[in-house]
């Protein structure tokens, strides 16, 4: 099992921006850009209960666990409460200190692609892609209907401003991207379909899908080096569906 142990973190302020779904939005009064900008954050140990053993199994938590094994429960789930961009509120505040961090840093304009996707949508989205590519590369790349993090709204697809490879591999090389691989942890986001690992997450590697599961969790998994929530919470792999 997992060694479930809190990091106390002493974090300085960000200056936060406003964000918008896929626009442009600047940092207002800027100070000069720092290479390593401190996101704010307050000690998870004021803030919330440790990390269980076992991920919970609610849609509304930030700890559950959404894969080809696992839908949400229940299954046509909604979050109850939207932030400013389109994504469940703990991680749409999240986005935007970490949007705030990456401008600071000189790295770019973060760019929300795609946030929350309803169960519906979801069903267009999978039905396109099994069209386009055949059943076995469609759901390579979209979910079914009931299995998506996007539904969960904690799920980010993102990009750069002006750096190109928007849903794209080739965005794992842009600056953006980087900064973002390195970062992300700080603001409570795992990059969370990493290269090399789809025999566990059933999805291939996507440098623009970040999750949220909070602070706690996204320094611990950075602490022990595990790089995917199944692996953390020693999950069986997901690398296809049970038809």
């Amino acid at each position: 099992m997992p060694v479930n142990r809190l990091l106390t973190i002493f974090i300085s302020g960000v200056v936060l921006v406003a964000g918008g779904f896929g626009v442009q939005v600047s940092a207002a009064n800027a100070s000069t850009p720092s290479a390593n900008p401190t996101p704010e954050i307050t000690s998870p140990a004021e803030t919330s209960n440790p990390i269980p053993s076992e991920p919970p199994t609610e849609a509304s938590s930030i700890w559950v666990v959404v894969n080809k094994q696992r839908p949400l429960n229940p299954i046509t789930y909604t979050p109850a409460k939207f932030g400013s961009v389109n994504l469940a509120k703990p991680a749409a505040d999240a986005f935007l200190k970490m949007k705030s961090g990456m401008k600071q840093a000189g790295l770019g304009t973060l760019i929300l692609n795609s946030g929350f996707r309803s169960y519906n949508t979801q069903v267009g989205v999978h039905k396109k892609q099994v069209a386009r590519y055949g059943l076995k590369a469609g759901e390579a790349l979209a979910a079914r209907p009931g299995y998506s993090e996007h539904q969960t709204g904690l799920a980010a697809d993102v990009s750069a401003l002006g750096q190109g490879c928007t849903i794209q591999v080739c965005f794992a090389k842009t600056k953006g991207g980087k900064w973002l691989a390195a970062n992300s942890w700080k603001y409570g986001f795992i990059l969370r379909y990493p290269d090399g690992q789809t025999a566990t997450t059933g999805y291939q590697f996507e440098p623009w899908h970040f999750r949220y599961v909070g602070v706690e969790l996204a320094t611990e998994m950075k602490t022990q080096g595990v790089t995917v929530l199944e692996k953390f919470w020693q999950l069986p792999a997901a690398p296809s569906y049970n038809y």
